[in-house]
């Protein structure tokens, strides 16, 4: 019997590639460096391109059991609350193959780990950490390290789904300039009771309130008892710390963003969350390439992107997607589907990348600029502001 290919990494990437890999008839061997497979965060947005990918491995069910569908977005300028349009989400699954959906991202994560566990093809082990591998005439020779000690072993591929701060690209790319750096913003999240929050805020709807330097999302999750709550700031580089992550009262919070002038409303939402955590958003520089011989990369590992359209694990998604399909090239060996894989997936995952970070300077405006671009929202509507996303969602 063959080895596995081996994915460092067991998020949401992770999973979905060990899935897509099966798919393809591969045997696959997860793993993932914490002792146990958890998410960190809270609310997470799938939209219909990722939504499709999930269906088609069967969790169609799954998703519906633990997703809202959101019936609308609502954008609105952040001083007074006024929505400058409104987004119909009702005909996506009709127009895009499948629905806008919202999770809290732990839910997601388990309900791929299951159907993982379930594969008789997939292996996942906790608290294996992947260290350095030397990649031998297409047979990856990779040390593991366990509470064990460290095990060697070889695998015909090493898929590195392992994040922004990827073990796997740090080695791969060891001697490039490719340390994380910050990206000039920070997100505040919270998760908020519902009924703690304003009575109009409450809707099983997505909103984006928009500020000059700084924008809030928010929408409610699980059976909508909570309400998942993202304050994006522009902040200096000295105003953050990237290895500490603080934390605030919504009180607290509220009187550090005053100086915004938040309508009445999305300022007692803030005030409504107990505990706001701090994370300063970092990037990294674009890759000409994700794959070597036999080592790839996947999702934030390969393509790390800002929050601002809602679509990092969805892109993890589609790279799972493209690795499998692959993989079902007639007679592809690990290094020509690894090849094919990143030629089917670096063109998109970059626009898309950009594109975040376009919206997020979009988002941000002050002064005139602001004053236009919600003139331009409110011309364009709820159906032309979902139109220019439509390459996302196709």
């Amino acid at each position: 019997m063959s080895a596995p290919i081996v994915i460092a990494g067991a998020g949401i990437g992770g999973l979905t590639a060990a899935l897509c890999l099966a798919r393809a008839g591969k045997r696959v061997a997860v793993l993932e460096r914490a002792a146990k497979i958890e998410e960190v965060g809270a609310g997470l947005q799938i939209a219909p391109n990722a939504g499709r990918v999930l269906a088609g491995l069967g969790l169609e069910g799954a998703l519906s059991a633990i997703g809202i569908e959101p019936q609308a977005i609502n954008i609105r300028r952040g001083r007074d609350g006024d929505i400058l349009a409104r987004l119909d989400l009702s005909g996506a699954r009709e127009k895009w193959g499948a629905p806008f959906r919202v999770f809290h991202r732990a839910d997601l994560q388990q309900a791929l780990l299951q159907a993982a566990l379930a594969h008789e093809a997939i292996d996942i082990r906790t608290s294996a950490r992947v260290g350095d591998f030397v990649d031998n005439s297409g047979m990856v020779a990779l040390r593991v390290h366990t509470e064990q000690g460290v095990e060697e072993i070889e695998t015909p591929g090493l898929v590195g789904a392992d994040g922004q701060r990827s073990a796997v690209r740090a080695h791969l790319l060891r001697t490039e300039r490719d340390a994380p750096f910050y990206s000039g913003v920070t997100a505040w999240r919270a998760l908020v009771p519902a009924g703690d929050a304003p009575p109009a805020l409450r809707a099983p709807e997505s909103n984006l309130w928009m500020l000059p330097g700084a924008h809030v999302v928010h929408y409610p999750l699980r059976d909508a008892s909570i309400i998942n709550v993202v304050v994006i700031v522009s902040e200096p580089p000295h105003a953050v710390d990237g290895a500490s992550i603080l934390s605030l009262p919504g009180r607290d919070l509220a009187l550090a963003l005053s100086r915004l002038r938040p309508a009445g409303d999305l300022r007692a939402l803030i005030e409504a969350g107990a505990a706001w955590r701090h994370w300063p958003l970092f990037a990294r520089p674009p890759l000409k390439n994700w794959s070597r011989g036999a080592v790839t990369l996947l999702g934030d590992a390969s393509h790390p992107m800002l929050p601002f359209l809602a679509q990092g694990a969805a892109q993890a998604i589609e790279d799972a997607q493209a690795l499998g399909a692959a993989f079902l090239q007639l007679g592809a060996t690990t290094e020509s589907a690894f090849a094919a894989y990143e030629r089917a997936r670096q063109g998109r995952a970059a626009q898309v990348v950009r594109a975040s970070r376009r919206q997020g300077e979009y988002f941000h405006m002050g002064g005139p600029a602001a004053f236009a671009r919600d003139l331009a929202i409110r011309a364009l509507g709820g159906r032309g502001m979902l139109a220019r996303n439509a390459w996302l969602y196709r």
